[in-house]
């Protein structure tokens, strides 16, 4: 668990007085020297932030934003985040810039205001940025965004968490409320409609879209368990549909991993489920994971696996027998995090970030720490 030194008692105190005060827990505000780089400037701070939607004792301006949805850093070592409430943001070192909603969207008359979320972000071949949105989605050459809707081919335009892929092959994948779209390049420069249905799987709500180390494409939903597409086969066997049926855990999937075993591992609504191809195994709240109604999954690039839920994060190690309490270690809102995590991300570095509905925070190893506007970045 993290834990937090003081230099006098008077700090306890203190941390007695908040901590019993207030619904937001310890946000660790000492100094990070030793998981910092103090020689980063303060950042410039251009365009406006998105307002606070839930003011408390650790809810103010200086929040990068208050909930972040979604954490991406691109080829150039650009950070890009999407708040709620607002477009998106991007971090360089230099500058913290917030774009507006016409920027973004575009001036066609469509004001959506704290409505805005971007769930999604990835890069493809070429650099563009792709964002997924509750509005359609968005792409970003370096210098203008366009946006695409209902008029490109997207039949649906609310754009879910984790759920754009720029996939080996250079393909784009949009996944939706209302199932899975691809983007056509070629009909996109000749002016058509440049999104299609995928049409082998059914029109569901997808959840997260993930490119496994053997190039298939593995599609997560809210209803009908998870799919795998292989695109070297004919599509009359290109498509496998993994649920309860099969012995997944649940037919709600909501997030995918792949770990360097090459075993894959599912969110469901009680906990986790790895598959290695063969076999079922359903690990729960029961076994140690922290929280209730489980929410997201990252793995880290020594194998680490972060599990978040409603109150708790929980750090798993798989290497470790789920029988021995160890491989667990759940974090909550008094070890500095906020309880709702809204997204995960590591970044080139090695650094973990993690957005929640408290601002950015970042990991050292021991303990959460809050990254405001001006910093620690």
């Amino acid at each position: 668990m993290a834990k937090y030194y003081f230099q006098n008692s008077i700090y306890i105190l203190l941390f007695v007085v908040l901590f019993n005060n207030s619904s937001y827990g310890q946000v660790n505000t000492t100094s990070q020297k030793e998981t910092t780089n103090a020689s980063k400037p303060v950042p410039e701070i251009i365009g406006t932030p998105p307002p606070v939607s839930d003011p408390g004792p650790f809810n103010d301006p200086g929040f990068v934003s208050q909930y972040i949805r979604s954490i991406f850093q691109d080829s150039k070592g650009n950070f890009w985040f999407g708040p709620a409430g607002h477009s998106v943001v991007k971090y360089d070192v230099k500058t913290l810039r917030y774009y507006n909603e016409p920027e973004f969207f575009g001036t066609d008359n469509v004001v959506y205001g704290s409505n805005i979320s971007v769930h999604a972000i990835a890069e493809d071949k070429k650099g563009n940025i792709w964002f997924g949105t509750n509005y359609g989605a968005v792409t970003y050459d370096g210098k203008t965004f366009r946006r695409y809707t209902e008029k490109n081919g997207l039949n649906n335009i609310y754009v879910g968490r984790k759920s754009i892929l720029a996939d080996k092959s250079g393909n784009i994948w949009i996944g939706t409320g209302g199932g899975v779209f691809r983007y056509n390049p070629l009909a996109d420069s000749a002016g058509g409609k440049c999104f299609s249905l995928f049409n082998l799987i059914p029109s569901v709500h997808i959840k997260d879209i993930m490119e496994d180390n053997a190039g298939n494409i593995w599609f997560a939903t809210a209803e009908k368990g998870v799919f795998r597409y292989d695109p070297r086969k004919p599509d009359g066997t290109a498509i496998k549909n993994i649920s309860e049926n099969e012995g997944l855990g649940d037919n709600y999937a909501g997030g995918m991993i792949q770990d360097e075993s090459g075993n894959f591992w599912f969110t469901i609504k009680d906990g986790i489920c790895r598959y290695d191809g063969k076999t079922f195994t359903n690990i729960t709240t029961k076994d140690g994971i922290g929280g209730t109604e489980i929410w997201g999954i990252y793995l880290e690039k020594s194998g680490i696996i972060w599990i978040t839920a409603r109150g708790s994060t929980t750090r798993y190690d798989p290497s470790i027998s789920i029988s021995n309490l160890k491989a667990f270690t759940v974090f909550t809102i008094a070890d500095g995090i906020n309880c709702c995590v809204q997204s995960m991300y590591q970044d080139r570095a090695g650094n973990m970030w993690w957005g929640t509905g408290q601002g950015l925070y970042r990991f050292d190893g021991k303990r959460f720490y809050q990254v405001r506007q001006k910093g620690p970045w």
